[in-house]
């Protein structure tokens, strides 16, 4: 089983999530994502996995970053969304585990344990 956790080590969250793998026996790859820049088509491919419509879902909306680019403007595209976070890669949400061809956002970090 290949499993990916995009991991920022400076969250809780995002720790507990990969100690909570680990505890499991399973030994993520660990992307840490805020020293990348992803494609849109990346991005596409993630909310895909995670089975989310609205980009927003997968974006930290409470984080100043969002707020001062104004992406809660409703007039945005998920297009758009998705390249604002192509530029700005700590606008995605933390932690998401990837098994295969599904994604979970760990919040609260069980919540990754129904697609392992």
């Amino acid at each position: 089983m290949s499993v990916i956790i995009y991991h920022n080590p400076r969250c809780s969250k995002s720790r507990e999530t990969l100690a909570l793998l680990e505890g499991k026996g399973i030994q993520p790859n660990i992307e840490l994502y805020l020293q990348k820049q992803y494609s849109v088509a990346e991005l596409q491919q993630l909310a895909d996995k995670l089975g989310i419509t609205d980009i927003r879902q997968m974006m930290r909306v409470k984080d100043d970053l969002y707020q001062s680019l104004n992406l809660a403007n409703s007039a945005l595209t998920n297009a758009d969304l998705l390249e604002a976070i192509s530029l700005h890669s700590a606008l995605l949400e933390r932690p998401i585990v990837v098994n295969g061809d599904k994604a979970k956002i760990g919040r609260p970090p069980e919540s990754v344990l129904e697609i392992l």
